[in-house]
């Protein structure tokens, strides 16, 4: 659906501003649409993306601060999220062996069942493919890289 109907308005100053508003407008889309599927496990997106970081270093730990670089929501406060995930099992943390003032984080068996229930249920070419071809979807992409530079 176009974006003045959904937001009921179609003052812009120009189509940059059309664009700012649209973006804002489907992350919040976006967002409403995974939360929904995650809170099913009781998850948040920012502790899903966490797990998938976690899952990619597997069978290594990661750091916090090695979490911190390469979150989606660079606002997030990676500790107290990793905190929520050790009190739901899904993550361990111990000192690393080499330094002790580290902790390495680990994603549990727990965590990799979470995400492999999770990846069953929620693809996300279900979500876009209903209005966007694969084709379109690169070129959607292509256009976010050039957008960011």
């Amino acid at each position: 659906m176009e974006l003045e109907k959904e937001i009921q308005s179609n003052k812009f100053e120009d189509n940059y501003h059309k664009a700012v508003v649209n973006i804002s407008y489907t992350f919040s889309w976006l967002s409403t649409i995974l939360r929904a599927r995650l809170e099913k496990h009781k998850i948040t997106h920012q502790q899903f993306n966490i797990l998938r970081i976690l899952r990619g270093q597997y069978p290594n730990p990661a750091t916090v601060n090695l979490l911190k670089e390469r979150m989606i929501d660079k606002m997030c406060d990676a500790s107290r999220i990793v905190d929520r995930l050790v009190q739901k099992a899904l993550v361990t943390r111990c000192t690393n062996s080499k330094d002790r003032r580290a902790v390495d984080i680990r994603i549990s068996d727990e965590g990799l069942k979470v995400l492999a229930m999770i990846d069953q249920e929620l693809k996300m070419s279900d979500i876009l493919n209903c209005n966007i071809t694969n084709e379109e979807a690169q070129v959607l992409c292509t256009l976010l890289d050039k957008l960011r530079g």
